[in-house]
């Protein structure tokens, strides 16, 4: 197996089928760490768990999966891309099958840069619709003129017609996608793309070199140079992704916070908008201090690890390759 070249396509089947199966099991979390960080004023939540019995309990079970259909959609192109870069560039930068640490972070460098093309818009339309349930507890007796006047832009979510305060209706990725584009054209999927790059970046570089030296660990001593090559054992990938996941997401947090704020386009009352990065930071620190650069912080853990453990896991077990072997 260790002259056997890098399938491109395995890779993108492997990454994509990956991308599903962590979704599917993390993106509760995900939904109460979105709605986690951009409590500015009104708390809402006190924290993940209160915030996962509230949404059940005002928007029943499947509230908690608010937004999951387009990261369903996007994540298998997004995984795909992030996982198969990586492992290309870490082929083009390998000498002999050997690959120095900065090679490594090169390589994650160059995944985390690619993937931004799918992450950014599939962020964008996620947060709106994850937010929206912050948004209706936080004016629970809002009128329909009220809400429509609470956000710098009331046309991306729609209109509630019949005098229903407590159900708001629910945006959908369509009506915001369709507004977007008419009113901002393409960049308006592309809202935070910056901070998208500045967090995804040292993520990659973080997260990849980590992952491929846990998982490393233990195989050379087994029999000498050549069991290099030998593939990790499932459970050896699962925890190797979960720690790297783990460690990954903390360090870039506060990058998170900042890419979150800026691509909410809809905020409660009290709740700053932001012209930038710059801006962003600067009105975060001065009004809510430097620990809400953490916030969500453990939520986003406890998302990344097992999306990146089950991800790699499931990666490492070469669905791809099976997939293709069936179909020659």
């Amino acid at each position: 197996m260790g002259d056997k070249k890098v399938s491109l396509p395995a890779k993108l089947i492997n990454g994509g089928v990956a991308g599903l199966v962590g979704v599917t099991c993390v993106f509760p979390i995900d939904l109460a760490k979105t709605r986690l960080q951009n409590q500015q004023g009104v708390q809402v939540y006190k924290g993940m768990f209160d915030c996962l019995a509230k949404t059940i309990r005002s928007e029943g079970y499947f509230g908690c999966y608010r937004g999951a259909a387009v990261n369903l959609t996007l994540v298998t192109p997004e995984k795909a891309i992030k996982l198969a870069a990586n492992d290309v560039f870490r082929q083009k930068l390998s000498k002999d099958g050997h690959l120095p640490l900065w090679g490594e972070i090169l390589a994650g460098c160059g995944a985390g840069t690619c993937q931004v093309v799918v992450t950014t818009p599939m962020e964008m339309l996620k947060i709106q619709l994850q937010d929206a349930g912050r948004l209706a507890a936080q004016r629970p007796m809002a009128t329909p003129s009220q809400t429509a006047a609470a956000g710098p832009a009331p046309s991306l979510v729609a209109s509630a017609s019949q005098a229903r305060p407590a159900r708001p209706q629910r945006p959908s990725a369509t009506g915001i996608t369709v507004e977007l584009l008419k009113t901002r054209g393409l960049a308006g999927l592309y809202r935070g793309a910056g901070a998208t790059l500045m967090r995804d970046v040292p993520f990659s570089m973080i997260y990849f070199p980590l992952f491929a030296n846990l998982n490393a660990l233990g195989r050379e001593a087994a029999e000498g140079h050549a069991a290099v090559q030998v593939r990790a054992p499932f459970w050896q990938s699962f925890v190797a992704g979960c720690s790297a996941g783990s460690i990954a997401a903390v360090a870039v947090t506060p990058l998170d916070v900042i890419k979150t704020r800026l691509q909410t386009l809809q905020k409660g009352e009290g709740e700053d908008t932001y012209r930038g990065i710059v801006d962003c930071t600067r009105r975060i620190l001065s009004r809510e201090g430097p620990s809400a650069f953490l916030k969500g912080a453990a939520c986003r853990a406890l998302v990344i690890a097992p999306l990146f453990g089950i991800a790699q896991g499931v990666y490492f077990l070469g669905v791809g390759e099976a997939v293709l072997g069936l179909l020659e």
